[in-house]
Formats: structure tokens, sequence, C-alpha cells
């Protein structure tokens, strides 16, 4: 999809504010007795202006944060119009932005303006591009995202009549983004501007799994499992609308979806793996490693970065490799790890998730110790849907902003007896307590205009997960070998990103060549290398957010350290860290450098 939705897949936009937008208007016919609005005040109306409209552009993303104004649509943003009116905007914000004089502003409004700036910035960086040609990929699939919304599980209630007609529109809405993801697509052949064969084949498969289900077992057919309180009369509308509508418009437009995959797209497909080798690709890599580090660093700078890390790491899991028994080389011990049958102990889901919840329970009466104030959104760990267990990880959504869902860790559970035990205390960490639930929970509590409530910096947001991971030491938690030689495959996984994104997309490497890096150097299996390079090739650069930001994030715990000696307060350091929220690298490093001198640190 369009890469402004990309950039923020799990993050949504919304906002009731439509109200002051009108009043702002209205209010035009008296300014002549009314003074000129402040600084501040213009602020926060282009704030509110910005986020109302970007949740109408992308209506996936609100769904996603829990703004529920717009579950009866789809993003159209692929469309060229469409995607022309969103530019059109983001220019239109930025401009109005700049008029606004900045040193009038409060602190917490400076960080507003300069957050809305890089926000916008950072979006309007790949208007040069053609992102709207290649409007799907096996890890990000509209018609994928839609039919999981289906179960009523994820992010799209579906708890009343008006909800499940909502969903109903949407699906309906489907067969016309499925026409102009077609023509884009055969654009994008016309330009060379097409996906690898190697992601095409899955995304096929995706696409026939869904075109082939008869219409009363679809995933789009939310109706399947209707609540008990819902009388007969409504059960039965809804049932026969349903049914109407996933087979005579959405099971025919994607059956027309997957024959074009198959035998138009498919042979057209090219057998290169990185974003370099597309027109402009070099600069359009540039702007993801931008976008996605939110630094300066250039790809070969972060590929040196990533071999050393990858040097470091290994050495540590050369010294750990005696503790649990293993001889062999030290890059090879997590696929080593992988097939003994100790560390596979599960032979059903709920086994799996039983563990996650044992794992919970050891966490939280730890967190106090690290954190001087908690969030309050709960936390529920859920297995993934059966349609995406193949090609997802495992993962997290935020809470609903108005406190209607909680936050959810996704388990991703293909076979029970395959989910390895050794790295769930470092996923858990990551993706749940004190990871991304922890930091996105304390977001929403903030103080800011909602933009900022819901916005997913990739460098901040992945580089917190990849840093609440270390915290298992402070917990107690790797004082078991197992554990802790399941982080370091994790951590040592993440270095090699460094190494294989920018290999993929800035040097020249082959698929086949980054799967073999992956195998021979961070211990996966072929499988999982398979998997990752896939996902690494269709989402160019997002793999390097997790250690650069993470790497940042050590680098100011350690500064803060030094400098305040005796004063230094690891908890009143991680409540700093995300006191504001979301930001670019440059502007957390400012912050925290406040914080340090407000604590009596040494300058």
């Amino acid at each position: 999809m369009a890469v402004l939705n990309k950039l923020v897949l799990a993050v949504a936009l919304g906002g009731a504010f439509a109200a002051a937008v009108s009043q702002a208007a209205s209010g035009a016919e008296v300014v002549a007795v009314k003074a000129q609005p402040t600084a501040a005040q213009r602020l926060a109306a282009l704030a509110v202006r910005y986020y109302d409209e970007m949740a109408r552009f992308e209506p996936l993303n609100a769904t996603f944060s829990g703004d529920n104004r717009f579950d009866d649509q789809l993003p159209m943003t692929i469309d060229a119009g469409v995607r022309a009116r969103q530019y059109a905007l983001l220019h239109d914000v930025r401009d109005q932005l700049m008029r606004i004089d900045r040193s009038k502003l409060s602190a917490q409004d400076m960080t507003s303006f300069d957050m809305l700036a890089f926000t916008v910035n950072e979006a309007l960086r790949f208007e040069p591009f053609k992102d709207h040609l290649l409007p799907m990929s096996q890890m990000d699939s509209l018609p994928v995202m839609l039919a999981n919304l289906g179960g009523g599980e994820g992010s799209q209630p579906l708890t009343s009549v008006a909800q499940y007609q909502a969903y109903h529109k949407r699906i309906a809405a489907l067969p016309q983004w499925i026409d102009t993801a077609i023509a884009n697509m055969r654009e994008g052949m016309q330009e060379n501007i097409v996906l690898p064969r190697a992601l095409v084949l899955p995304m096929l498969a995706q696409i026939k799994a869904l075109a082939g289900a008869t219409p009363a077992a679809s995933d789009f057919n939310a109706a399947r499992r209707l609540p008990d309180t819902f009388d007969a009369g409504e059960k039965a509308g809804l049932k026969g609308v349903f049914l109407n509508t996933v087979s005579g418009q959405v099971l025919p437009s994607l059956r027309k979806l997957a024959r074009f995959l198959e035998h138009d797209y498919l042979p057209a497909a090219r057998s290169s793996a990185g974003w370099g080798a597309l027109p402009g690709g070099a600069q359009w890599y540039g702007a993801y490693v931008a976008a996605h580090t939110t630094t300066t660093l250039g790809p070969d700078e972060i590929h040196r970065i990533g071999v050393a890390e990858v040097a470091r790491i290994t050495a540590e899991l050369a010294r750990l490799a005696p503790k649990v028994g293993y001889t062999g080389a030290p890059g090879a011990l997590p696929r080593w790890m992988a097939s003994q049958p100790r560390y596979r102990p599960f032979k059903t889901d709920e086994q799996v998730l039983q563990a996650y919840r044992d794992l919970r329970a050891r966490i939280e009466p730890k967190l106090g110790q690290l954190f001087a104030t908690l969030p309050k959104a709960p936390l529920e760990i859920r297995p993934e849907p059966a349609l995406s267990r193949e090609s997802a990880s495992d993962h997290y959504t935020m809470a609903a902003m108005d406190g209607a869902r909680p936050g959810i860790f996704w388990a991703v559970i293909p076979d029970p007896a395959q989910y390895g035990s050794t790295k769930m205390t470092a996923l858990f960490l990551h993706e749940s307590l004190p990871g991304h639930h922890f930091q996105l929970s304390k977001q929403q509590e903030l103080a800011v205009p909602t933009f900022r409530k819901v916005a997913s910096i990739n460098a901040y947001a992945e580089g917190w997960g990849l840093y609440a991971e270390t915290l298992g030491r402070e917990m107690g938690l790797y004082d078991e070998p197992n554990a802790y030689a399941g982080f370091l495959s994790m951590e040592l996984r993440r270095a090699a990103r460094l190494v294989v994104d920018t290999g993929l997309h800035a040097k020249g490497w082959t698929r086949e060549q980054t799967i073999r890096y992956l195998v021979d150097e961070a211990g996966d299996t072929e499988d999982d290398a398979r998997n990752a390079t896939e996902r690494y090739m269709a989402w160019p650069g997002q793999a390097l957010g997790y250690k650069i930001g993470a790497l940042k994030i050590m680098e100011l715990r350690q500064r803060a350290a030094a400098k305040l000696g005796a004063k230094f307060s690891l908890a009143k350091f991680h409540d700093a860290v995300l006191a504001e929220g979301s930001l670019p690298l440059d502007l957390l490093e400012t912050k925290i450098d406040a914080w340090i001198a407000t604590q009596g640190g040494a300058k």
C-alpha cells in the first residue's frame, strides 16, 4: 500500500476535533472584535486539522488506534488523485506550520511543533517516489488485513449491529481498491517498478486462500458469528447482506486479483531482491533509511555498525555456550537450540499462551523497581488469526485511546510443537512489558495533541522494544542460561539486520546471499532466514530501527549514569525516555540531556 501507510502500519490516526475546526471557521465573521489567535492556538488548530484529515485519508490506521469514525471506509491513497490530494494537504500543513512563531510557544508546544514538522517532512520525503505502483506485498496486503478484521478479535469492534454494518460497507469497497491496485501494478510493469518474484509467490498464496473460500466460510463474512444479543430479524438481515456481498462482489474481485497476480504480474516480477534495483532505487532506499532511523547515517555506516555488533554478540554467545552444553561454532548456537526437543516443550496453542501468562506473572511485580510510573491500559495475550500465521511474527497492537480495547500481544503459533521456548522471555519483554505495551500505553496518557498520542517513530518505538529486552538482566530473568541465550539470539538477529538490509537494498545482495548470511552468521534456520529475508525485501529500512534506536537509548543511559553518579535513578531515567512519547532520536537526545541537567548532572 502507499508508503505513508507503510510507515505507520501499526499507527492509528484519529481524534474528535471536527467541531473545533467548524468553530474556528464560524469565528472568522467576528474577527474584527476578537484578538488574533496566539501561536499556541494556531498550532493546536493545525494539529487538529492535520490529524483529522490524515485519519480520513488512512481510515485503517484510525481503526488500529481505536478511532472508529471511519470503520466503514478503506484507504484509497493508492489512487493517483487521492495521493495527490494527500500530499497537497501535507504541503499546506507544513506551510502553515512555518508561519507559526516557534519562539512564542511553551516547551511542551515546542515539542509538538517539532514533532509535527518532523512527521510532515518525513512523509513529504517520499513524494518523488511511485510507491502507489507497489500497492501490496505479502507483509502488508490490504485484503489480508481486512479479512483479519472480520473475526471481531482485532482492532475493528464487532459487537453491535451498526458495527457489523460498518464492516460490511468496508468490505463492499474492496473491489474498487482491488481494481485500482491492479491498474497500478500494470503501470508498474510498464515502468519496471515491480515486486521481486520471491514476494509475489507468498502474496499470491494469501490471495488464493481468500478467493477460494466459500461465501459462508469466508473470513470476510463477519455474520458467520453474531452475538446472542441480536434478535432473529437482525441476525437474518446481517447474514443475508454479508452473503450477498461476499459472494457477489468480494470473492469475484479476489479471484480476479489472483488471476492477475498469477498470469500477468508473476511473469513480470523481477529477479533482483533489493530496492536499489528499482528506478531511482538508491535515493528511494535512502529515504527509507532516514525515515526508519531518524538519523543521517548512510547505508555503508549502518552496515559497518551491524558487522561490529554481530562480532560482539557472537563473542558473548561463545562465552555462554558451555553453560547450555553447546560446543559448536558460536554463531550457530541459536539454530542448535532451536533443534533441541527440550526447548520445544509445547503440544497445544493453549500451552504456549499459558507460558506467556506465567511469564507475565513473573515480570509484573518487578516493574515498580524499573519505572517510577506504570501505564493504565490493560494487556491481553491472544493467538494470531489463522490467515496470517504463516507470514506474521509475534507482535503487539496498541490499546484503543478510549479504553474500549486493550493492548494485545499476538502470539503467532503455526505449530505449537515447533514453538521454541528460549526466546519467549526476550520476545515478551519487547512486545509487551515493558516494551511496546508500556511505551505506547504511557504515550496515550499524555496531555498532547492526538497525532502524538498515536505516533510511532520506528527508531524510537522499536529501539525501545529492543532496549526493553535488555532489562531482563535487571529483573533476573536471564539468570537461567537458556533464557539468556534466547535473548542473545534475538539480539544477534537485530544486529544482522543492519548488515543484510543494507546489503540487500544498497549493496546488491541477492536473496540467496542474504539467506546464507542469516544462516551462517545469525544462526537462523533456513526457513527462518527465508522468511526474514523476504520481510526485509518487502519493508526496506524498517529492520534498521531496532538496533539503531536501542544503541542510542543505551548510549543515553550510560551518559546519564556517568554524569549523575550516585544521583542516577534508572527508574527516573526510564520515565524520562518515555515522558513525551515517540520522538526522533536527535530530539530524544536533546530531551535526555536537558533531563540530566535538571537532575544535577555535570555539563
